[in-house]
């Protein structure tokens, strides 16, 4: 296959690590660059390379709009720190790691930050397979950003004694959750399902955006426990529960890694300062931060 102009449909499935019937069904559906002779599939590898590097659904004309300078999906203490200190100019849009993931596929933001969890087993790829599974992310790349520990944000100095959400629930302790398909709302299921409780069985409850909004109504004393770091607990003055702790990192495209903004967010994480931030909040790992982790 190397250096060969046209690519045969296996030939092709094999170069765009995708399954053979997935390349069936966009190319009859018209979406992906190729051509039929002789009654078989071909696909010229320059148009391939070009259909991947826009990160185009379709295949009529290669030049990609540029993203938005936004950052979708989670939201983190540390990160927005860096994109302030960082000049990069990039503005935040915190709806959850699953939207931040569908906007990033639809072009509607440059980048995505993420933290997302099985109902079981490893959660040390679930970033990667989320990205992987994604349509129309055939060219995201994903850098580590931190890990970051996770637990139960409560009142100061903790006075109900809490020790986990399964405790929490059986002693009717009134939660504050997060919206579908947010990280800290995963890993909240995936607790309560190592304990024997679906999620399901939590009280209805009011919803907040963001950890920040989470750790404001705990502040607030509307409600008495919800699921976020430590950072976000340590920049609230409440008390944290220490549960688990997760990969948080950051998607975009391969053309978006080179944009003015991006850049210059790397080229901040690269200096000594935010390891000296994430020390005064507390709660992060940086041994990995600016690794790239998957390139598809």
């Amino acid at each position: 296959m190397q250096g060969e102009s046209y690519l045969t449909t296996d030939e092709a499935a094999d170069y765009l690590r995708l399954k053979e019937r997935k390349l069936y069904e966009l190319a009859t559906g018209g979406r992906i660059p190729c051509s039929k002779a002789t009654g078989k599939w071909l696909f010229p590898r320059a148009a391939l390379d070009r259909w991947i590097a826009a990160g185009l659904a379709r295949p009529e004309g290669f030049d990609a709009t540029p993203a938005p300078a936004i950052v979708g999906g989670s939201t983190d203490p540390l990160l927005e720190w860096a994109i302030r200190q960082s000049g990069s100019g990039l503005a935040s849009l915190p709806e959850g790691s699953a939207a931040g993931l569908e906007r990033l596929a639809r072009n509607e933001v440059a980048m995505a930050a993420v933290h997302f969890h099985r109902p079981a087993g490893d959660d040390e790829d679930a970033n990667l397979a989320a990205t992987r599974d994604r349509a129309g992310l055939h060219d995201a790349v994903v850098i580590a950003f931190a890990r970051r520990e996770q637990g139960l944000v409560v009142a100061a100095g903790n006075p109900l004694g809490l020790t986990s959400p399964a405790d929490a629930l059986r002693r009717q302790t009134r939660p504050v959750l997060r919206q579908e398909g947010a990280g800290a709302q995963l890993l909240l299921a995936r607790l309560l399902a190592a304990d024997g409780v679906d999620i399901a069985e939590l009280p209805k409850a009011p919803r907040a955006a963001t950890g920040q909004d989470l750790a404001m109504a705990i502040r607030a004393g509307t409600a008495d426990w919800g699921m976020a770091t430590r950072a976000v607990a340590a920049t609230h003055g409440l008390g944290f529960v220490a549960l688990a702790w997760e990969r948080f990192d950051l998607v975009l495209r391969r053309r978006s890694y080179f944009e003015p903004g991006p850049q210059a967010l790397f080229r901040f994480l690269a200096t000594p300062d935010p390891a000296r931030h994430a020390g005064s909040l507390g709660g992060y790992d940086l041994a990995e931060i600016g690794k790239v982790r998957l390139n598809l």
